[in-house]
């Protein structure tokens, strides 16, 4: 078989010479292009553009006005316009994010195995962990864009809405417009380190089951299945481990002064979980059996 480098998937790539092998970022541009061909990464980024658009409308159409809400930006809703992405940040943190995740995640590398394409991919000049990095690389940067994707359409529909007004911390805090917006997008990156940790298990599955749509179930099964033992009565104890629980961490930050015990908690628990995730994966893509598939 040629020794020619690995070229992607309905794009052309510059003649290279012989035995060279293509860096990890070249590898990674590539899944990035393949993403940008699929259809199913656009309906998950339709998904988080059109609910903080369609919250915003439904507020505006039954002037509502949460004085007696649970949350304290759910009261200010009509009063600034940021405290728009920080409710839908909330909303989504919970279930509809790590769907989103999930659906590139899971499908990532599994994808490859249903159209037959990781057999040629692996008997290429191209290094099982330059492959499998690229394509993990690909998944966080889905997350990475959703994520920040929701927080803009939320932020720009409030704001366009209920005006750039100050907007009172969890600790009950005024704080001014401009800070209020580098909170919001500081609260949508820490956000990301345990949706990153559910992006990791996706590709742990996706390798693993070589089939996308088990993967995508199983990850955001996962997500169900841990929130509901979340809730069960004489597990109080184990509720601060769990992956679950660190999608409100972030919440840290909009008190005065910054909270910074689940953040920090977010961080190494959330690497417990995706270390591993991403090690086991890298483990099982490196025996694949190419001749079988």
């Amino acid at each position: 078989m040629s020794s020619a480098a690995i070229t992607a998937p309905h794009a052309s790539t510059p003649a290279r010479p012989q035995g060279r092998r293509p860096s990890t970022l070249t590898v990674y541009r590539w899944e990035l292009r393949k993403l940008v061909s699929q259809k199913r990464t656009y309906l998950g980024l339709a998904l988080i553009v059109i609910l903080p658009v369609f919250f915003v409308i439904f507020q505006n159409v039954h002037q509502r006005h949460d004085r007696g809400a649970e949350s304290i930006f759910a009261s200010q809703i009509t009063h600034s316009g940021l405290a728009t992405p920080v409710l839908m940040l909330t909303f989504l943190s919970l279930f509809m994010l790590p769907l989103v995740s999930s659906l590139v995640a899971g499908d990532i590398v599994a994808n490859e195995d249903g159209n037959g394409t990781l057999k040629t991919i692996l008997t290429r000049s191209v290094d099982r962990g330059q492959v499998l990095a690229a394509k993990v690389l690909a998944a966080f940067t889905y997350a990475v864009l959703a994520v920040f994707l929701s927080a803009a359409v939320g932020t720009i529909a409030g704001v366009i809405s209920w005006g750039f007004h100050p907007v009172t911390s969890l600790s009950g805090t005024v704080v001014q417009p401009a800070e209020a917006l580098e909170l919001i997008f500081a609260s949508n990156a820490l956000y990301l380190i345990p949706l990153l940790a559910v992006a990791s298990i996706g590709v742990l599955l996706s390798v693993v089951t070589r089939n996308s749509a088990a993967a995508v179930v199983a990850t955001i099964g996962s997500v169900i299945l841990v929130d509901i033992i979340a809730s069960i009565p004489g597990l109080e104890g184990a509720r601060p481990y769990l992956l679950t629980q660190q999608f409100e961490a972030w919440q840290g930050l909009l008190r005065t002064p910054t909270d910074w015990a689940p953040i920090t908690h977010s961080a190494w628990l959330c690497a417990l979980y995706a270390l591993p995730a991403l090690l086991a994966a890298y483990l099982v893509f490196l025996r694949r059996d190419v001749a079988g598939g």
